[in-house]
């Protein structure tokens, strides 16, 4: 499949660990492939999207130029891949869609994902309302 850039990255900036890692994407952006969303912005509309706010928050998502929207182990995997080859990236793509690993890594991420609202916030409160992560998944 050919992915069409930029990739918007929906991410989750009240959360300490994913926007460290969203932090490293940001410096590295290759070419201006990646595009940055925090969904705990006070201004982010899921609706925009069609989709819940409560389905951004429980796992990552991408979305391409066209419109495609992934998530979970593949969106990583697809921001991976708009790295240069021969980049420590683009290795960890290629490994991570191996099929043995590839099921390691879903089971991973979907226990990261579900246990996620216990990490530490990036901000003591959230005026907002939108970066309350009191879901079960």
């Amino acid at each position: 499949m050919a992915l069409a850039y930029p990739l918007e990255i929906f991410y989750d900036g009240s959360c300490l660990v994913c926007s460290a890692e969203i932090d490293v994407y940001r410096k590295r952006n290759p070419e201006d492939r990646l595009r940055f969303v925090d969904i705990s912005a006070e201004n982010f509309d899921a609706l925009a999207y069609d989709k819940e706010l409560s389905d951004f928050m429980a796992r990552l998502y991408v979305r391409d130029a066209e419109g495609r929207f992934f998530s979970g182990v593949e969106a990583f995997r697809l921001i991976w891949q708009a790295y240069p080859s021969g980049s420590v990236y683009r290795l960890l793509s290629a490994l991570i869609g191996l099929p043995g690993i590839n099921f390691l890594a879903r089971c991973g991420y979907r226990l990261f994902a579900r246990y996620r609202h216990l990490l530490p916030k990036r901000t003591p409160t959230c005026d907002s309302g939108s970066c309350n992560l009191n879901h079960p998944r």
